[in-house]
């Protein structure tokens, strides 16, 4: 059997977010509700409403199954990785991207290379006026 600590364990610093204002962060950035989370989870939509409120902790498995459905890292979700910091994806832009992803390759690559003209172009005009 365990035994009590005897010396309190030193402080984590996970950053000034707290996981649950992370765990809605993270959920809005990727364009999902706590309904689909929920759903995708196999848990309620009141018990993910639950963690992002703070009432409930959430448990090793859980974490791991939200970090899944959410397709980051449980790292992330936690405040370990830098990820977490970085500027937020633009919500519209990850709706377009997943809409081209459902598209047949060939279509794929024609939406590409024309995003890709018209990204060489920006730079070039960047370099231009530089």
């Amino acid at each position: 059997m365990p035994q009590p600590i005897k010396n309190p364990l030193p402080p984590l610093d996970l950053g000034n977010e707290p996981i649950h204002d992370r765990l809605q962060r993270l959920r809005r950035q990727r364009g999902v509700t706590q309904a689909k989370l929920a759903q995708q989870v196999g848990i309620t939509t009141a018990a993910i409403s639950a963690y992002e409120l703070g009432r409930v902790r959430m448990v090793d498995e859980m974490i791991v199954r939200i970090s899944l459905a959410l397709g980051i890292s449980s790292d992330e979700l936690l405040g370990l990785s830098n990820r977490a910091l970085e500027e937020p994806t633009s919500l519209k832009i990850m709706r377009r991207i997943k809409n081209i992803e459902k598209l047949p390759p060939a279509k794929q690559r024609a939406i590409l290379q024309t995003l890709d003209m018209a990204l060489q172009n920006v730079e070039s005009d960047q370099t231009d006026k530089a």
